[in-house]
């Protein structure tokens, strides 16, 4: 094992951080705001490990050489680094505190899920070879280093499970519910439902008679990042006496999620048309109700420390996000509609929807926040009880904004007066029709978020099993 660049640096300078689904979309975005506002924010002598997962070796090198073309760019042109710095700044000197590392997962592919929780908690990585040739010594070597903890891990991966537009109900929707509403909580999507996918297909010892088969979408957008997290729980876990704080779990959620006539029992399946939808507001329930009463049975054992279950550590928090309404590929549309699909969404967004952030960076700007943010205030935000979304104003100024979930409303309780301001005010960019919270709606919610825990504890100690098998 070779010494690693932060390698006797104070843990409190160092920040770890891996994001799921990075070598594109909001994903990338998210790997290129963490560097700026890393940056940005912290000491000139802190240092800051990203480790993007791709689902190919030559998609790691690729998001490796683009962000430390990001990081270059950036130490290179930024006034408020060379300011920071002094006159004897050099931009050397700051790209050699970012260091991009990458590993191989594929959320439908259970074996990957267990490789890359070994090669992080027992193995070293080392960066792509190449990637640094370019930009000479403007970024350290990383050859078999070890990863210590993890500060963050964002799942932002995911599949859409879309085909194109219906483009009847896009009509009916414009016209029924104004171009806000309808573009911000679309009903005109088409679907495809059913799509389902072997995880262990790639196991020698598969008995492709015999195969278990998962929704694709469930297993990439939910199941696979709940096996994930409790896979790498010893890398997220602090000793009790640790001044680090608590690992953090973001998953990413979407500004529209719906529970479309889904039954719990079909779970595995999601046979659903909106199974895209369904899976996120699976993520909205799972993450807000997992610090309530009902759900703390399944939520302790989830969390307990596999490495040392008997020892008592600090385990780590889980955060909801979600980047508001951006331009990616996960929504099929050729080259032409992509183009006025950019340009619709800077319309709607200057006629005054906050969700309609457009880029990926922008989109960024949550879950980014979350990752760096101080836990003093986090936990005095109780942050965990929110859904924190990216937004904007008009001019395009980024923001993140409480968002209202169906049964929670925006912190889990009936809200009194809003004292927010602008485009934080929370009927801001509300559903329209969104019923007011009740007491007994949120009963209900926590019912719900006892069900999903209980059934994704039974199907990841099922999975588990089979992966040791396999």
């Amino acid at each position: 094992m070779a010494p690693a660049p932060w390698d006797g640096v104070p843990s409190h300078e160092t920040q770890f951080v891996l994001v799921t689904g990075a070598n594109s979309g909001i994903g990338y975005g998210i790997g290129e705001r963490l560097i700026d506002e890393f940056l940005l924010t912290r000491s000139l002598s802190a240092h800051l490990i990203v480790i993007p997962t791709t689902r190919t070796t030559k998609k790691s090198r690729e998001t490796v050489e683009g962000l430390q073309r990001h990081a270059k760019e950036f130490a290179e042109t930024s006034d408020i680094l060379r300011s920071r710095a002094g006159p004897d700044y050099n931009p050397k000197d700051t790209t050699r505190r970012v260091h991009i590392l990458s590993v191989q997962l594929d959320l439908c592919d259970f074996l990957t899920i267990r490789d890359v929780a070994n090669e992080l908690i027992r193995g070293t990585l080392t960066g792509p070879v190449g990637s640094n040739a370019e930009d000479g010594d403007f970024f350290a070597p990383l050859v078999d280093v070890k990863i210590p903890r993890l500060d963050s891990v964002v799942f932002n991966a995911g599949i859409g499970g879309w085909t194109g537009l219906d483009w009847g109900k896009f009509a009916h929707n414009v016209l029924t519910k104004g171009l806000i509403q309808a573009t911000t909580w679309p009903t005109f999507k088409a679907s495809i439902g059913g799509h389902v996918v072997n995880p262990l297909a790639k196991s020698p010892k598969a008995d492709k008679g015999a195969a278990v088969l998962l929704g694709e979408v469930f297993c990439a957008n939910v199941l696979g990042h709940h096996l994930l997290a409790h896979a790498l729980l010893p890398l997220l876990h602090r000793p009790v006496d640790s001044d680090l704080p608590a690992g953090r779990i973001i998953w990413e959620s979407s500004v529209e999620p719906v529970w479309d006539c889904l039954s719990l029992a079909d779970f595995q399946a999601i046979k659903t048309p909106a199974a895209y939808e369904n899976s996120k507001r699976m993520t909205d329930v799972l993450c807000l109700s997992s610090s309530l009463p009902a759900t703390q049975p399944y939520v302790k054992t989830y969390l307990r420390n596999p490495a040392s279950p008997t020892t008592p550590t600090i385990p780590p928090k889980i955060y909801l996000t979600h980047p508001g309404v951006v331009q990616t590929t996960l929504f099929p549309v050729n080259a032409f509609l992509f183009f006025w699909y950019r340009v619709a969404l800077y319309l709607i967004r200057w006629l005054g929807s906050p969700w309609h952030v457009v880029t990926t960076y922008a989109g960024a700007c949550a879950p980014v926040w979350l990752a760096l943010q101080q836990q003093g205030a986090l936990d005095a935000a109780q942050a965990e009880r929110v859904k924190w979304g990216s937004a904007n104003d008009r001019a395009g100024n980024c923001r993140v904004k409480k968002t209202e979930v169906e049964g929670w409303g925006w912190e889990g309780r009936v809200e009194g007066p809003d004292s927010a301001k602008g485009v934080l005010r929370r009927g801001v960019g509300r559903k329209s029709g969104a019923p007011d919270l009740t007491p007994e709606r949120l009963v209900e919610f926590e019912a719900l978020g006892a069900e999903v825990w209980r059934e994704l504890e039974r199907l990841r100690i099922e999975w588990e099993d089979r992966i040791a098998r396999a």
